[in-house]
C-alpha cells in the first residue's frame, strides 16, 4: 500500500465528512479502487504463447537470428520481408472435445505472436533462408558481398 493521501475527484484535501466514524459509500468505493490490485488483475491475460526469446549473432559474413519456439511445427510459422522489415509470426489454434458419461467438455485455445526486425541495408535480402529444428527457428541473413569484412592484408609500396 502507498503512503500517499487519496485526493477526492474534487481535488480538495479537506475532510468533507462531518461524521468521521461512518464512511460514505463514495469513500468506501475509492478505498477499494485505490488499493493495490492482486497480480492476477494486473497481469497479461494472454494465456497463449508469449513473445519468444531471440538471440542474434553477427559474423563477418552474415547475421543469424535464433528464435526459441518449442512445441510448434515448421508449418506454423510465417516469415515475411517487406522492404527491410523482417516479420516472424505464428498462429496456433487448438480444440479438444471430451465426451464422458452425461457431460461434454470442450476446450479450445488460440495463441499467436509476431516479432519484427529492422534489417540493416547490408543484408542480402535475396539470400535469406530459415530452418526449424529442435524448437529453434534459425534465420540466416547473409551480408552483401561489398559489406563483408575483408581479411587484413599488406599493401606493397611502389
Amino acid at each position: 500500500m502507498s503512503n500517499l493521501v487519496n485526493v477526492p475527484k474534487s481535488g480538495s484535501l479537506a475532510n468533507t465528512n462531518s461524521n468521521a466514524n461512518s464512511p460514505h459509500l463514495s469513500t468506501w468505493l475509492d478505498d477499494i479502487f485505490n488499493r493495490d490490485l492482486p497480480s492476477i488483475f494486473t497481469s497479461n491475460f494472454n494465456t497463449g504463447i508469449t513473445l519468444p526469446k531471440v538471440n542474434i549473432e553477427e559474423t563477418a559474413d552474415d547475421f543469424k537470428v535464433y528464435v526459441a519456439v518449442p512445441g510448434l511445427k515448421k508449418s506454423d510459422f510465417q516469415i515475411d520481408l517487406d522492404n527491410q522489415l523482417l516479420s516472424v509470426s505464428t498462429q496456433n489454434q487448438e480444440e479438444n472435445e471430451h465426451n464422458e458419461r452425461n457431460y461434454t467438455r470442450r476446450e479450445f485455445g488460440y495463441s499467436s505472436f509476431k516479432r519484427t526486425f529492422n534489417l540493416p541495408e547490408i543484408v542480402n535480402s535475396d539470400e535469406i533462408d530459415a530452418k526449424y529444428e529442435d524448437g529453434i527457428l534459425s534465420i540466416h541473413l547473409p551480408k552483401k558481398e561489398e559489406a563483408k569484412q575483408k581479411p587484413a592484408r599488406s599493401i606493397k609500396i611502389s
